[in-house]
């Protein structure tokens, strides 16, 4: 089973939808007995870093995402869910995150002519081979929503960039850690596809 971690700022309902779309059987859970014995991990995230991290510490759930995490069975985040991840966000901050993977979030400067925020339909090119992306075209279009964007310290987690204005890591890999800035559950058959694949990871 596919656990959801569900922390009131996740667009859980539509995630939760886009996984049984692909036969999977996935589940929004915020208890830590089921997210432990749980296949897989989705982390999703809509709103301020902020309030995440302060909604994850509240329900205790960083602790379980970390153990998750240490033991090696396969971890997605989604949009805020890749953000999070990171050592710290400038978002209304600096503000602390997971720091699983070091480097800061950034905004999107706006010293150019493209509307912040990046949302609508932009193209993913990849850096690095991946079973996450298995079947998946470089260049295949994906759906973003987001000001602010994560600058790894390593340039080797990065799995796709994605340019606007400015060429930023739209996904990234980590041993068993996976994320994307974009919305798979929003982006149709192709992101179906990055879900399939990672619900076929073991």
């Amino acid at each position: 089973m596919i656990a959801i971690i569900d922390y009131d700022m996740g667009n859980l309902r539509s995630v939760t939808k886009a996984f049984e779309k692909i036969g999977a059987s996935a589940s929004p859970t915020r208890d830590s007995a089921v997210i432990a014995s749980a296949s897989h991990i989705v982390l999703p995230g809509v709103g301020a870093f902020k309030d995440c991290m302060r909604n994850l510490e509240e329900y205790g759930l960083v602790d379980p995402i970390m153990k998750g995490i240490a033991s090696g069975k396969p971890f997605l985040g989604i949009c805020l869910g890749l953000q999070l991840l990171f050592d710290e966000s400038a978002e209304f901050g600096p503000h602390r995150g997971l720091g699983v993977i070091k480097g800061k979030v950034v905004r999107f400067s706006g010293d150019h002519a493209l509307k912040v925020p990046h949302m609508g339909w932009n193209e993913a090119r990849k850096r690095k081979t991946s079973r996450l992306l298995d079947d998946i075209e470089d260049g295949s279009f994906f759906y973003f929503v987001h000001s602010y964007y994560a600058v790894p310290d390593d340039p080797s987690v990065t799995l796709t960039s994605t340019d606007y204005g400015v060429e930023f890591t739209s996904s990234i890999e980590k041993d068993n850690v996976m994320a994307c800035q974009f919305h798979p559950e929003k982006s149709q058959k192709t992101g179906l596809q990055v879900l399939k694949n990672f619900s076929r990871l073991r």
